[in-house]
């Protein structure tokens, strides 16, 4: 695996400065939280541990072997190395705040390569096979390996999307019985009984609007308030009309003299 991995690191783009600031905008890497360099062709992650803030990194799609500058990535949090080409990922063992991490599509053989991950305590989340994106590890042909790598690191609470504790985990397992149920063969059952509403007789008809006192006064008062602005407003018309009379006589006198 080490000469494989040297192999792959022989070619391919590098990390440097300048691909990370034209990528972010930012002028110091240590500003950088959030960095996305999918697809890229990266097999280098070069400068990438002065990154030292980075929450989020998405490093999908690449041709990343070697992880060792994540080793001093601290404050990481969700690292997505989805279809790339890692066959080790001791170097994680150095991100402690790391909640979310997507492998899918890489060469993990062994379950034992994934023992560095238990001092994570805040590993949540870890996907190492991705059916709709037709991705997975070599050791995800065991179909026992859910369950073992659920009792290596008891502290996931989703294992390849699904959970498997938490807030849904229930719901999921009742599926799971539910649809090995229905595809058990049973013995016939007896006729159940008519269907009946759920929901009292009338639910569902519109209902009168309730009357509230509170909008009936406040209706009340606006149209009154309106009234007495039309009434205002009649009374400044009147008296435009009749300054404009007695300025036009006051102006005819004035002509005449």
């Amino acid at each position: 695996e080490e000469e494989e991995e040297e192999e792959d690191e022989g070619s391919g783009v590098r990390v440097t400065p300048a691909l990370l600031k034209a990528a972010t905008g930012e002028f110091s890497l240590e500003s950088i939280l959030l960095l996305r360099l999918r697809g890229r062709g990266i097999a280098h992650l070069g400068c990438l541990a002065d990154c030292s803030n980075l929450e989020w990194l998405d490093l999908s799609g690449n041709a990343i072997a070697g992880l060792a500058p994540l080793a001093t990535l601290r404050a990481l949090a969700v690292l997505n190395l989805a279809g790339n080409r890692v066959a080790s990922v001791e170097p994680l063992r150095g991100c402690r705040s790391l909640r979310q991490l997507n492998l899918a599509g890489n060469r993990l053989r062994s379950l034992r390569q994934l023992r560095c991950l238990q001092g994570l305590r805040h590993l949540e989340s870890l996907r190492l096979r991705d059916p709709l994106g037709n991705l997975g590890n070599p050791l995800c042909a065991s179909p026992a390996y859910r369950a073992a790598l659920a009792a290596m690191l008891p502290g996931l609470k989703a294992i390849d999307g699904q959970r498997v504790a938490g807030r849904g985990s229930e719901l999921f397992r009742l599926c799971r019985e539910l649809d090995a149920a229905l595809d058990t063969e049973s013995a016939p059952a007896a006729p159940a009984e008519p269907p009946q509403p759920w929901v009292r007789a009338g639910f569902w008809e519109p209902r009168p609007p309730a009357r509230s006192a509170v909008l009936e006064e406040a209706t009340r008062q606006l149209g009154q308030a309106l009234r007495e602005c039309r009434e205002l407003g009649r009374r400044a018309d009147d008296s435009i009309a009749q300054a404009r009379r007695a300025l036009g006589r006051r102006h005819h006198g004035n002509f005449g003299f």
